[in-house]
Order: structure tokens, then C-alpha cells, then sequence
């Protein structure tokens, strides 16, 4: 109960301000989101080693503490610069911000789901962590309704100060579930994992376990900067104020988290508690190759949907998040349980850090050239349908690596 109750405290507090960075994308387009991502991942590659050596030689307490207290305290250092967003410019603000939320957002919780996976072990985990993870859908959708309420009233600076008091509010639930852990351990206090701050890196070329999951983050990587890109030309094209951007991007997310909760109350525990953590990664691989089939397909057109004309493009992201979020997370930190500490750690934060903004800089690059050649819509669908093949494939592989400890 504390660990979901703190995940919807989490999840909350970014998606308050995802919109926030969203609508700064939409502001510039996607030809811009090559530098984005390059930014962050040139970011990414210095801190690595920096969370390492926390990861090595600081207790979990700490490493908590201080990680979720130095996005709290930037947090409310952002708020005066959004104040002046027009003095500043979009592109200027846009790359500040979109670097900073995405590290933000990748650190956080690869941390929390660390701990979890530290805390649990991999029976229990396949039956609690989709309901962790129904605790961050939660917050997923309580953070757009709360964005809508306030966007329109307070604008878009106050918002940030609303996410730093959810992070502070989960930073103390998360505390408190170290203390309890180590007094399980009989007043075992920890002092870190020790071991080499590049473990993180070294583990990649040695645990097949972690190539097989660094790969899938580049594929499914692949599918989902794809569809982002695509969404930032839409939104460029449709909407010119900033205000109705974030509303747009705020109603994808709304739509996305309340899919993804759907997922964790009806399919996925059951999927992941019959057939094992696998078949997680590999049902949502599957969908995705009929999304993208729909986008050659359909391109830039609408669908009816629930009565409703909608973007197929946006019942591609939506759906595509919503798998991602709902599954094949779960499914992903379950198999995490049944590696060693320092790999849950050093090994899977690399992967969900530095892997993953390495292969956003390869597809929007991707993408951009593809544009360049003339590559249109339906072209980088068919494309993209083959990325998800491949990534079912290798889904397959990684619930079966031979490094894992027995289930």
C-alpha cells in the first residue's frame, strides 16, 4: 500500500508537468527534437557514472533523499523562468526544460523501481507490481485532471510548484519504506551496493539478460520516439498557443494512463501470474505491429472512435503508451527481481538512462533523415511495423535469458 500510494505520488507529480514540456516541443516541431535528445543524452552519459558511485558507496536512504530532494529543489528553481517564458523564447526555454524533465523523469523512477525490485522478490513481484503500477496510472491520470483544472487558472509556472510538493509527499513514503525494509533485515543498515561506478556499462557487454533489455529499449524506443515526432508535426500544424497545446497533450496523457489502468486491472497481473513476466513484453510488441500497419495504412487521417472523429495518429500514441505503461513495465522490473543487486541498480538504470536517450537521438535523427529522402507517413509506418516485429522477437529472448535466477 505504501509503495503503490508513493508511485501515484510519482507519477503525479510528472505528469503535471509533462504537458509543460510537451506543448514546448509542439512549440518548435519535430526538427527540433534531434538536439533535444542529444542534450540529454550527452547528460545522461555524465551522470551515469555520478549515480554509480551513489549507488556503490551511498545507503538506499540516502541515494532516495538526495536524488528526489535535487529534482524537488529545481523543480521550484524553474518556476520564475516560465514566468518569462516570451523573454526567454520557446527553443531556448524548450531545451533547458526538455532536458531537465526527462532526466528528471527517467531517474526518478528507474530509482523507484530499483527499490522495488530490491524490496520484492520475484514471486511477489509478479503479483504486486501491476498494482504498483495501477498506483502510477493513477497518479497518471490524476496529474492531467489536475493540469486541466489548474492550467486555465494559475497558467503554466504555479504547476511546476504543484509537482514539487507531490515528489516531496512521495520522498517521504519511500523513507519510510527503507526504514521498514531494513528493520525486516534485522537492523541490517545499508551502505550501498560497492563495486565499480562504470558496473553499470560493464554489465551491458556481460549479462545477456541486459543486452536482450537494452535492446528492447532501443526498438520499443524506435516505435515510441516515432509516434512522439510525428504527434510534435500534428500538434505544430494544429494548434499555435501554448495554453491549447498543453490541453492537447494533457487529453493524449489522460487518454494513455486510463488505457494503461485498464491493462493492470484486467489483463496484465493475469498474464504476467499465468504465463510469466515474458509474455509482457511480447503481447504489447505484437500490438504495436498492428498500430503501425493502421498509420501506413491511414497517415495523417481521422478515425471514428467512440463517435468522435480522432487522429489516427493519436490513437497510435495512446495505445502505444498505454501498452507500454501498462505491461510492459510491469512485466520488465519483474524480471529485474531475479538479477543481482547491483545489476537492479547500476545496470538497469544505464539501460533506462543513457541506452534509452541514445536511441531517442538515432530515431529522431532517423525520422528527420527519412523526411529528407521524401519517406512519408505511410513509409515510416511500414517501418516502423518491422521494429516491432523485431522487437517480439526479442521480447521472447529476454524472458528466457540464461542469466536469470530461477523464477
Amino acid at each position: 500500500m505504501l509503495s503503490t500510494l508513493a508511485f501515484f505520488l510519482v507519477m503525479a507529480g510528472y505528469y503535471i508537468i509533462r504537458p509543460v514540456r510537451d506543448q514546448l516541443g509542439g512549440a518548435v516541431g519535430s526538427q527540433s527534437l534531434p538536439l533535444f535528445y542529444a542534450v540529454v543524452f550527452a547528460v545522461m552519459l555524465v551522470l551515469t557514472p555520478v549515480f554509480g558511485w551513489l549507488v556503490a558507496h551511498v545507503s538506499r536512504r540516502r541515494l532516495l533523499a538526495w536524488s528526489y530532494s535535487f529534482f524537488i529543489l529545481c523543480l521550484v528553481a524553474f518556476v520564475p523562468a516560465f514566468l518569462v517564458q516570451e523573454r526567454i523564447g520557446a527553443r531556448l526555454l524548450g531545451v533547458v526544460f526538455y532536458v531537465w524533465v526527462s532526466v528528471f523523469n527517467l531517474f526518478v523512477v528507474s530509482l523507484f523501481w530499483s527499490f522495488m525490485a530490491d524490496i520484492f522478490e520475484s514471486r511477489q513481484a509478479r503479483r504486486v507490481f501491476p498494482l504498483i503500477a495501477l498506483g502510477g496510472m493513477g497518479g497518471a491520470i490524476f496529474g492531467p485532471l489536475l493540469t486541466r483544472l489548474l492550467v486555465h487558472v494559475l497558467g503554466v509556472a504555479p504547476l511546476l510548484a504543484v509537482s514539487a510538493a507531490t515528489l516531496g509527499l512521495a520522498l517521504v513514503l519511500l523513507l519510510r519504506l527503507a526504514a521498514r525494509d531494513e528493520q525486516a533485515a534485522d537492523g541490517r543498515v545499508d551502505r550501498g551496493t560497492g563495486g565499480s561506478l562504470w558496473a553499470g556499462i560493464r554489465e551491458l557487454w556481460t549479462r545477456p539478460f541486459l543486452r536482450y533489455m537494452a535492446m528492447l529499449m532501443l526498438l520499443g524506443d524506435g516505435i515510441g520516439t516515432l509516434a512522439y515526432a510525428l504527434m510534435a508535426d500534428y500538434a505544430k500544424a494544429h494548434f499555435t498557443d501554448r495554453v491549447a497545446r498543453t490541453a492537447f497533450y494533457n487529453d493524449l496523457d489522460l487518454a494513455t494512463n486510463v488505457l494503461g489502468a485498464l491493462l493492470q486491472l484486467t489483463l496484465t497481473r493475469w498474464l504476467l501470474v499465468r504465463f510469466g513476466a515474458g509474455w509482457g513484453l511480447v503481447l504489447p510488441a505484437l500490438v504495436n505491429v498492428a498500430l503501425l500497419l493502421m498509420v501506413a495504412v491511414g497517415g495523417t487521417g481521422d478515425m471514428w472512435l467512440f463517435g468522435l472523429a480522432v487522429p489516427v495518429l493519436a490513437v497510435m500514441l495512446v495505445i502505444t503508451r498505454g501498452f507500454a505503461y501498462g505491461m510492459t513495465k510491469p512485466a520488465v522490473d519483474a524480471l529485474y527481481t531475479r538479477v543481482p543487486r547491483e545489476t537492479r541498480y547500476k545496470g538497469k538504470n544505464f539501460v533506462e538512462t543513457a541506452v534509452w536517450r541514445f536511441g531517442d537521438v538515432l530515431v529522431t535523427s532517423g525520422v528527420s533523415l527519412l523526411a529528407w529522402f521524401g519517406v512519408g507517413i505511410g513509409g515510416m509506418g511500414l517501418i516502423g511495423a518491422g521494429v516491432a516485429t523485431a522487437s517480439a522477437w526479442v521480447a521472447r529472448r529476454a524472458g528466457r535469458a540464461p542469466d536469470l535466477a530461477r523464477d
